[in-house]
């Protein structure tokens, strides 16, 4: 089983209460007629665009955070983790009002927004694999199948993107889950050989997924808060617990941005914000980087909820639902920051 890529099931929309099979799709991938792909000239085909209202926009209520994208000096190009968690087709349809809806409500407006004080906005609508193909059995090809169509998909926006919306802007590259597949993917094919696009990344937030330090031939792991033209990476746990296959995986602490092993005190964080976005919870955890993990003492406060994943117990110590809400601030703050130290390296660009 595909248990090492931990993504984002809202399982109570699906009732789950044994096995994951009662979302496995009825039929091999290539029996399904694939959904219409995506036309990113049309805005439709979009979750965020920074020149329309959409989730993106918001901040957390009570908080003094503002959308400043209108002058903001940088672009954010975010894929979103999967939202589509049923078994009718391996591939999400563009179309499927129920699957937007969770999207924008939950991830674009949870964690998308998060750039919003520094960056243009971009997160585009793809055909996801659904959340079954990331638990298929080794012996078929289905969830491969699918999760290889849904990157199709990201790299025609991403090329998109960098036709009609860039301009040579400073990039940010964020993802979460499934969106981090899919990003690091991209950072593969678009930066690591290419020195211009490398000038022009501000940094890459791979969160909530399997990467490695060594996972490029170029591109490298941030050790600091300002660098730039790197990436960091993070997948949070209740503290004391082990995931063995991720132990040699990349885990840099969003309270420090370093990848030491000290433990950074819960006054640190600058804030995370719940799974309903109506509060911002200043201190709300700890964090230390442990083989490959990132450590917190579970929050106090409701809201931030465990990966509860029916069969799967071992993932049950896991946050990774809340791998940014619970670093929200601190998130938003870096973001500002490594955009301020990459136009500083550029001449003030």
């Amino acid at each position: 089983m595909r248990t090492r890529l931990l993504l984002w099931p809202a399982l109570g929309l699906l009732g789950l209460t044994s096995c994951l099979k009662i979302i496995k799709p009825g039929k091999d991938f290539g029996r399904y007629t694939p959904p219409p792909a995506p036309d990113y000239r049309m805005e439709d085909h979009w979750a965020a665009l920074p020149d329309r209202r959409d989730s993106a926009d918001v901040v957390p209520r009570g908080s003094l955070f503002r959308d400043q994208q209108r002058d903001a000096p940088a672009d954010v190009f975010y894929v979103h983790p999967t939202t589509y968690l049923w078994r009718k087709q391996w591939n999400a349809s563009l179309a499927d009002d129920r699957v937007n809806r969770f999207t924008d409500d939950k991830v674009i407006r949870g964690q998308a927004s998060a750039f919003n004080s520094t960056a243009r906005v971009y997160a585009p609508r793809y055909r996801q694999a659904t959340l079954y193909s990331f638990f298929d059995s080794e012996e078929s090809t289905n969830g491969e199948q699918a999760i290889e169509l849904a990157y199709g998909d990201v790299k025609a926006a991403f090329e998109y993107y960098l036709e009609h919306y860039n301009r040579g802007r400073p990039i940010i590259l964020a993802g979460h889950s499934q969106g981090t597949v899919h990003a690091t993917r991209l950072l593969h094919d678009f930066f690591d050989d290419n020195a211009a696009l490398r000038r022009q990344l501000v940094a890459a937030y791979l969160v909530g997924y399997e990467v490695k330090p060594d996972e490029y031939r170029v591109l490298r792991p941030c050790e600091d808060s300002t660098q730039t033209g790197c990436y960091v990476a993070w997948n949070t746990v209740a503290w004391g617990n082990e995931y063995e296959p991720y132990q040699q995986s990349l885990a840099v602490n969003p309270l420090t941005w370093t990848r030491d092993t000290l433990t950074a005190p819960a006054r640190l964080n600058l804030g995370g914000v719940p799974y309903d976005f109506k509060r911002l919870d200043k201190r709300i955890v700890d964090a230390k980087v442990h083989n490959g993990l990132l450590w917190v003492h579970p929050p106090e406060r409701d809201g931030y909820p465990r990966f509860l994943l029916p069969g799967h117990f071992r993932l049950w110590h896991s946050f990774h639902l809340a791998d940014y809400a619970l670093f929200y601030g601190n998130i938003r703050q870096n973001a500002a920051a490594r955009v301020r130290a990459h136009r500083m390296r550029l001449g003030g660009q």
